[in-house]
This record gives C-alpha cells, structure tokens and sequence, in this order.
C-alpha cells in the first residue's frame, strides 16, 4: 500500500503550516493530491497544522457537487473506505501548476475538483 504523504511532502505541508500561521493571505501551490478510487472524493493539500499534525488544509471534494477549503483530519482520510472498500490513494503523477486559491475558484464554478 502507497502512503498517504511520503516525509518529503509532509516536510513541505508542514513548512507551509508554520508559514501560514506568519504570512497573512499565503496561498501555496497544494503539495499532494488524494482521491478515492472508487467514490467522487478529492482532496489537494497544501499544509499541516505544526500544532496538530494529523490536521491538514486544502480544498476537500467529496463529489457532492460543492467543493471547499477546509481542514481534514489523516486519521480519518488513512481509515475511509470507499463503496467498493477501497482506501484512499495518493495521485502519485499530480504535480500541481498553480496555487490553491485558483484550484479553489474553478472547482466552485464546476462543481468538482478540476486538475
């Protein structure tokens, strides 16, 4: 089974963590992409709480038609299974090319998480 986040990219969600707390308006590219392979669900990632590691932020779509930024809890990610039982992936060949405020702004207008 592939990790969720290898430690490269939890190094990288983790600075941006600490960086968002000192940066007002910071809007880092997302770090890692994660779906479910057998249900609609997304989400891009562009941090972790340095205070509450299992928490990160990004933009969450569970295929319900209204994506959002918010918090999302790995614990919870690492334990959901899908219709087919299937656990959630990382995108191993995503690789984002623009920041999470633009990701955010063309999800709202489609409904989804477009990458």
């Amino acid at each position: 089974m592939t990790e969720l986040i290898t430690d490269d990219q939890r190094t990288v969600l983790l600075a941006n963590g600490r960086r968002s707390l000192d940066e007002k308006g910071f809007d880092p590219a997302p770090v890692v992409k994660l779906f479910t392979p057998d249900a609609g669900a997304t989400w891009l990632l562009t941090a972790i709480d340095p205070d509450s590691p299992d928490h990160a932020y990004g933009l969450c779509d569970l295929g319900l038609g209204c994506p959002e930024t918010g918090w999302v809890s790995l614990a919870e990610l690492v334990a959901l299974r899908g219709p087919l039982g299937l656990p959630v992936e990382r995108d191993l060949y995503f690789r984002a090319e623009r920041r999470l405020s633009s990701y955010a702004r063309e999800a709202h207008q489609a409904g989804r998480i477009v990458t």
